[in-house]
């Protein structure tokens, strides 16, 4: 077992997220065989008792506004893709969907109120949630269903072949529009985007908003609050918040009274030269008198 995890750093180049990955699944796995197989117990034990790598606890990327509009602007809305594109790119990013909501997403579970769309989302673990979202996103799915013909998929969102659309789908179309919106946005060359990224930046704009983190857990579908509260290291304005409503002691203040000797040297005198020439100059003067002054 530990042959394989070092086979997976070693070799495949993996790094230690992803070798815990594999090692969890594993504890899984004897888990199951533990009251099964009574004979394994104690290799059962010892794979148990391989432990966890530690790994860097890395701020979560997520897109700035110049990013966001961007990236949003960069798909052809006169075309049919373009047109596609943007709508799922708004509902990542105004909905905070995973990619596995967005393309198991389906015409049955999108409605419209009024100015806005309703989106009714499964989740991770058979949870679902409601989502409400503002008008300019209910136009681009709009736009998106006007021409998305009778395909008989019942997702919401198609590929070329009017087929369902897949993961690996969506996510060379990102790569696409990245690369796209990165003529008219350099910063974003320097940023690996990701399908979650967009879910990232739906977080970081919902918190900056209600500054509240329940909400932005009640609003991804987070089971528990703690899986939340890693954007609360990325976001500034929680620590400035912090800063307003705390006071440091008053300190005790100091007066500073610069030493004579040091004003003399700054004004370009030496009261040092002048002290040692002040003899030389009486002796100087009193030599320099003729006898006949003593009479």
């Amino acid at each position: 077992m530990l042959d394989f995890l070092a086979h997976i750093q070693t070799e495949r180049g993996n790094g230690a997220r992803t070798r815990n990955c594999r090692l969890a699944a594993i504890k899984s796995f004897v888990r199951f065989l533990e009251h099964r197989v009574p004979s394994a117990l104690d290799q059962i034990r010892r794979v148990l008792a391989i432990p966890q790598q530690r790994t860097d606890s890395a701020l979560v990327l997520h897109l700035d506004d110049p990013q966001t509009k961007a990236l949003l602007d960069a798909p052809d809305p006169t075309t049919h893709s373009g047109t596609r594109d943007r709508a799922m790119f708004a509902l990542c990013i105004a909905g905070g969907l995973r990619v596995s909501e967005l393309v198991g997403l389906r015409l049955a579970e999108i409605s419209f109120e009024g100015r806005y769309v309703e989106l009714r989302v499964r989740g991770k673990g058979r949870r679902q949630r409601a989502l409400v979202l503002w008008k300019q996103v209910a136009d681009v799915v709009r736009a998106w269903l006007a021409i998305r013909g009778d395909a008989p998929a019942p997702e919401l969102f198609l590929n070329a072949r009017g087929e369902a659309m897949t993961r690996s789908g969506f996510e060379h179309i990102l790569r696409k529009h990245v690369t796209a919106a990165a003529v008219d946005c350099p910063s974003l060359r320097a940023k690996r985007v990701s399908p979650h990224v967009l879910r990232h930046t739906c977080a970081m704009n919902t918190l900056r908003a209600t500054g509240d983190i329940r909400k932005v857990a009640l609003w991804l579908g987070h089971s528990s609050q703690n899986t939340t509260e890693v954007y609360l290291q990325a976001d500034p304005t929680e620590k400035l918040s912090a800063m307003d409503t705390m006071a440091l002691p008053s300190l005790r203040r100091g007066t500073f009274s610069p030493p004579d000797q040091l004003i003399a040297m700054l004004n370009g005198d030496d009261p040092a030269a002048g002290r040692q020439a002040e003899p030389a100059g009486r002796k100087n003067s009193a030599t320099s008198r003729s006898p006949a002054s003593y009479k």
